[in-house]
C-alpha cells in the first residue's frame, strides 16, 4: 500500500471543521504521509490540513444571506476546481457537509475522473428531498452519521456507509460537570445557563439580542444564576458587545470557544438550532432551541421541511424532547420562560438523560476506522 496519499477537503463551518479534523486523525494513521488540503479551519490543521481558504468564507446560512455572497463563494469553487483539476489533483476529494457548495463541486470533479466521497448525507429526510439527485451524480460514496440514511441512499442506488458520529467518541458517556465548572471559576452550586447563539455571523445577528434579553429576564426572576457563552474567535467581540447591551454583569462571562466546557458545566442550555444541538444531547443537558433567520429565507425553507421537527435531538428521537422556538416564536419571555420550566423539573430532566444516553450509545461507532476503510475502498475503485 502507497502510504503517500493526496487528499482535498472542503469543510464550511465551525462544525464541518470539526467532524473533518476527527476523520483526519483516523485517515493519518492509515496513511502517514498524507498530504491534504483545500479549504478548512484550525481543527484541521491541528491534523496538517493545509487551508487553501479558511472555513468561515462559506459559514454562511439562509438563502438571502447566501445571495450577499453568492460572487465571493461562487469565485471560490470555481478557483478551486481549477487547482484541484490541474496542478493539486486529488487521489480523492472528500465534501464534508456543506452540500450547497460541495455537491457541484464533487459533480464536475468526478467528471472529471476524481474519486468523490461526501462525508454528512445532507438531510433529505427532513427537507429538499430533491437533493437525492444531485447526491447521486455527485458522489462515489456518502459518510452518513446517523443510522438510517444508508438504507435510504441505497433505495437511490447511492453508496454509503454507517461511520457513526465522530462527537459520540469525542463527548463522554458520563461528563465530568464538576471538572468543568472549576475550569470556567464556577461553583458546584451554581446553577448554570450555556447561552450558544450560534457560530455564524448571521445566526448571532438575528439570535443574540434575544438570548440575552431572556437571559436578563432569567436573571430578574431567578437573582443568582450564571451564564457562560462560548464563542468562536471571529464573533467574540459581537457576541460580547450584545452581552453588555444586556446588563448581565459579572452573572455572565464569554469564553473563548470551549462549547464543550460549557456545555458539560451547565444545569441547561440556550441554544441555536445546528450541530451544537447534538453535542448538547450527547451531553445529556437538557436544552431550549431557538433559530431566526431572514424573514424571506425562512418562507422558503419552511415550505421545504418534511418533518414537524428542526432541532437534531427531536428528529432523531421522532418527537419534541426538547422546545424548539422559532422566528417569531423565539421572544425572551418564550425562551425564559422554557428555562425555567426545565429548571423546575428534575423528573424530567431524569428521563431525558436516559434518552440522550441511549442516543449516545447508538451514534458511538470507530468513526474513524469506518470512514477510513470506506474512503480505502473508494480509493481502489
Amino acid at each position: 500500500m502507497n502510504p503517500s496519499k493526496r487528499f482535498a477537503l472542503v469543510a464550511g463551518e465551525t462544525s464541518g471543521d470539526l467532524l473533518a479534523g476527527l476523520l483526519l486523525g483516523g485517515v493519518r494513521q492509515r496513511w502517514p504521509a498524507l498530504q491534504s488540503f483545500g479549504i478548512g479551519g484550525p481543527q484541521m490543521a491541528a491534523q496538517g490540513f493545509q487551508a487553501w481558504w479558511p472555513s468561515d468564507k462559506l459559514a454562511v446560512r439562509g438563502y438571502v444571506e447566501v445571495l450577499r455572497h453568492y460572487r465571493e463563494i461562487v469565485g471560490i469553487r470555481a478557483q478551486l476546481q481549477q487547482r484541484l483539476l490541474s496542478t493539486d489533483r486529488p487521489d480523492v476529494f472528500i465534501g464534508v457537509d456543506a452540500p450547497d457548495f460541495n455537491l457541484d463541486l464533487e459533480a464536475n470533479l468526478k467528471a472529471a475522473g476524481v474519486r468523490t466521497v461526501h462525508f454528512v448525507c445532507p438531510s433529505i429526510w427532513a427537507w429538499r428531498a430533491e437533493r437525492v439527485e444531485k447526491i447521486r451524480r455527485s458522489a462515489d460514496h456518502v459518510l452518513c452519521i446517523f443510522p438510517f440514511e444508508p438504507e435510504l441512499l441505497a433505495q437511490h442506488g447511492i453508496a454509503a456507509t454507517y461511520v457513526g458520529h465522530p462527537l459520540a467518541n469525542v463527548i463522554p458517556l458520563e461528563p465530568d460537570r464538576v471538572a468543568a465548572r472549576a475550569a470556567l471559576g464556577l461553583r458546584a452550586e451554581d446553577t448554570v445557563v450555556a447561552i450558544l447563539p450560534g457560530s455564524r455571523a448571521s445566526e448571532v445577528q438575528y439570535l443574540a439580542q434575544v438570548f440575552f434579553a431572556a437571559a436578563a429576564q432569567l436573571q430578574r426572576e431567578h437573582p443568582g444564576i450564571r451564564f457562560v457563552v462560548p464563542a468562536v474567535p471571529a464573533l467574540r467581540e459581537r457576541i460580547a458587545a450584545a452581552a453588555n447591551a444586556a446588563g448581565l454583569g459579572d452573572a455572565l462571562q464569554v469564553i473563548p470557544g470551549q462549547s464543550h466546557t460549557a456545555l458539560a458545566a451547565c444545569d441547561v442550555t440556550l441554544i441555536a438550532s445546528g450541530t451544537a444541538t447534538l453535542e448538547a444531547a450527547l451531553f445529556k443537558r437538557p436544552m431550549v432551541i431557538a433559530y431566526n433567520m431572514n424573514w424571506l429565507s425562512w418562507q422558503i425553507m419552511r415550505r421545504k421541511q418534511l418533518q414537524p421537527w428542526v432541532g437534531l435531538p427531536n428528529i432523531l428521537c421522532g418527537e419534541f424532547v426538547v422546545p424548539e422556538y422559532l422566528q417569531d416564536a423565539a421572544t425572551p419571555q418564550a425562551l425564559a420562560r422554557a428555562v425555567l420550566d426545565w429548571l423546575g423539573a428534575p423528573a424530567k430532566i431524569a428521563a431525558l438523560q436516559q434518552r440522550f444516553t441511549a442516543l449516545h450509545h447508538t451514534l458511538r461507532r470507530d468513526t474513524a476506522q469506518l470512514a477510513t476503510d470506506a474512503i480505502e475502498k473508494v480509493l481502489e475503485g
